[in-house]
């Protein structure tokens, strides 16, 4: 039986002079291998880089012409609409979660097994079996009528519902003490009270994991904007990075500067997220 403190790989309990040596090469790998690709990322941002072979981890000529550049090219235009699309598209996201998450883990209905299921299964689908039938249903958005290819709300509207952000939620408010909730009716409290006073301050650490998970998969989001997008005004930043990359007049160097850009807000995301992330990734396995 291994210690307590032992890695786990089990390299802790090395203790000859070449088991170090082993065991330091495989940090000073495992370091190169996750930390080099955001570091060369780093200095070629601020790096006069014009090939793309001559990407370095060591910073030479540096400068921030790269950015002025990338700006120069619309990028603060992407990164606005990436902003937006997340921002609302998140809120939109963390509502219908909340709310459906409420209704799946306290309520009693007809068909809930088969609305369990049919959540489940959209995440087993490829996004890309969900395209063409997608891009259909924003062309002509149902009972309104409304033709939402080419604005910003084609991409919010669908990132509403998440079936990950659902079940989680769903779980956590499983587990809330229903002793709680009969109380609060001997009281006199409603659905609506019970909801907001009661259920959801005991599910912060679940909305941090969602918050963490939803922005960065609002964030990454490729094939979705490419399909609403009609014309350049409305890429987004991932998107907008094909579209550098096909640029003769943009040098790698200023790829590197916008993918930093694109970076930056998922870390600042986490950072942001980060006590309420953790402490949700405990309670779960705790649960587990």
């Amino acid at each position: 039986m291994t210690a307590a403190n032992d890695s786990a790989l089990g390299l802790d309990a090395v203790k000859s002079p070449g088991g170090r040596i082993l065991k330091y090469a495989v940090y000073a790998l495992v370091l190169v291998v996750f930390a080099g690709p955001l570091l060369a990322l780093l200095v070629s941002a601020f790096s006069d880089v014009s090939d793309p072979t001559a990407l370095s981890v060591i910073p030479s000529s540096p400068t921030l012409g790269n950015f002025g550049i990338a700006f120069d090219h619309g990028v603060g235009l992407y990164l606005l609409n990436s902003f937006l699309v997340v921002g609302f598209g998140l809120l939109l996201q963390v509502v219908i979660s909340v709310l459906a998450g409420y209704a799946l883990a306290r309520k009693k209905f007809r068909f809930m097994t088969f609305v369990l299921v049919a959540i489940l299964a959209t995440l087993m689908l490829p996004e890309e079996i969900l395209a063409i039938p997608l891009s259909l249903i924003l062309s002509d958005l149902p009972v309104v009528h409304i033709n939402l290819i080419g604005s910003l709300a084609g991409m919010i509207v669908p990132l509403g519902a998440w079936a990950f952000s659902i079940l989680v939620m769903t779980e956590f408010m499983k587990d809330v003490p229903r002793e709680l909730e009969e109380a609060a009716r001997i009281d006199g409290a409603g659905d609506l009270r019970i909801f907001a006073q009661i259920i959801l301050p005991m599910c912060k650490p679940a909305l941090g994991v969602i918050g963490v998970f939803g922005f960065t998969m609002i964030w990454d989001q490729y094939l979705l904007p490419m399909l609403v997008s009609s014309d350049a005004s409305t890429y987004t930043l991932p998107l907008a990075l094909r579209t550098l990359r096909i640029d003769a007049d943009v040098t790698p160097g200023v790829i590197m500067a916008a993918s930093l850009l694109a970076l930056l807000p998922s870390v600042a995301a986490f950072l942001f997220f980060q006590r309420s992330f953790v402490r949700g990734l405990a309670s779960g396995a705790l649960k587990g």
